[in-house]
């Protein structure tokens, strides 16, 4: 394609995601109030309108009350032109489960369901997936939580083997033409954990989670970014050189006695390591009182300058989901980024 025409349709589209956002921001808006906002012509902004009303991505309202001027006609991001779905996968001991929101534009949920299976493959997925594209045609966009690593869309190790090097993103971009996202779940969590803290400027948070029977993990949020490291193993904090074997760690995490000085050796290596503003601490293991214990056992290692604030997350799964959703969301936004020419 010709540079200078692709150049141009990158510029259309980068201002029609724009106008989106600034009418999704402003929940209702005139011409002149969106080129307000984005900083675009009104003649731009008005031709843009009219392309989006056409596709029904926007709905035309009233004419806006007069202030004395030519009322003139108000705009509203139509959050129910199309739908997406999230679906969480979690290993259980004995049984597996699917944690299914459909949402809008939005991110409001319009169904949610739950079910439990003793087996888990791809399959179950997959069905799942095909009956909510049957009942919600106009979803665009599909998200998935799962406990493993991923890469490039292919979960490389995980809790469900049936699962593992199976390639579930391609397979189901390919079959239903949609956007689709494979994540890890404490990516996911601390990524929604981040966006409710709603900071001004960009921040460095963990979410460290011990659960009973299983190893502990972290999320990391570095800058504003999700860290995931060079071969996405960044946040295995159970792999730490604790001095111990795995098996004698898994034991001392399930003693109440020697439950928070381990914790705390975790959490202060994510502390030296990031310098973090905040840490989450969360899953079955960790009791309210736990948080002070783990901040005091903390400043053993680390001086009191740079101790973040510790808390509970006691709903991980809100965040979890909360974060999906809004991954999946941003999948759907055009994204081109500027970036400043290095001198």
């Amino acid at each position: 394609m010709n540079p200078i025409a692709n150049n141009t349709m990158r510029i259309k589209k980068m201002n029609q995601e724009l106008v989106r956002q600034a009418l999704k921001t402003m929940k209702q808006g005139t011409k002149s109030m969106v080129a307000q906002a984005t900083g675009l012509s009104v003649a731009t902004c008005g031709s843009i309108l009219n392309e989006l009303l056409d596709t029904g991505e926007l709905l035309e309202l009233d004419m806006e009350e007069s202030n004395g001027g030519r009322p003139a006609r108000l705009y509203q991001f139509n959050v129910n032109f199309s739908y997406i779905a999230c679906i969480i996968i979690k290993a259980g001991v004995k049984m597996h489960s699917l944690t299914f929101t459909v949402a809008n534009l939005a991110g409001e949920a319009v169904e949610e369901g739950y079910q439990e299976t003793g087996q888990m493959d791809a399959e179950m997925i997959y069905q799942l997936i095909d009956r909510l594209i049957s009942r919600y045609p106009h979803i665009r966009a599909v998200g998935i939580g799962v406990p493993g690593v991923v890469n490039e869309g292919v979960i490389t190790a995980g809790d469900i083997p049936e699962l593992v090097q199976v390639p579930l993103e391609a397979a189901i971009r390919e079959k239903h033409e949609v956007e689709v996202i494979l994540e890890n779940d404490m990516n996911s969590t601390v990524y929604g954990f981040y966006q409710k803290q709603e900071y001004e400027y960009e921040k460095s948070v963990a979410v460290a989670t011990f659960i009973e029977g299983v190893f502990p993990g972290a999320g990391l949020m570095v800058d504003g970014h999700i860290h995931r490291g060079n071969t996405r193993f960044a946040g295995e904090i159970a792999f730490l050189p604790f001095g111990i074997t795995r098996e004698e760690q898994l034991r001392q995490l399930h003693d109440r006695k020697t439950f928070h000085p381990l914790a705390a050796r975790a959490v202060a290596s994510l502390i030296a390591v990031m310098n973090p503003e905040k840490i989450a601490l969360t899953g079955s293991l960790v009791q309210p009182a736990d948080v002070e214990l783990i901040r005091q056992e903390c400043q053993r290692y680390i001086p009191e300058m740079h101790m973040p604030q510790l808390t509970l997350l006691e709903h991980p799964d809100e965040d979890y989901m909360y974060g999906l959703i809004t991954m999946t969301l941003e999948s759907l936004a055009y994204s081109l980024k500027l970036v400043e020419k290095r001198r």
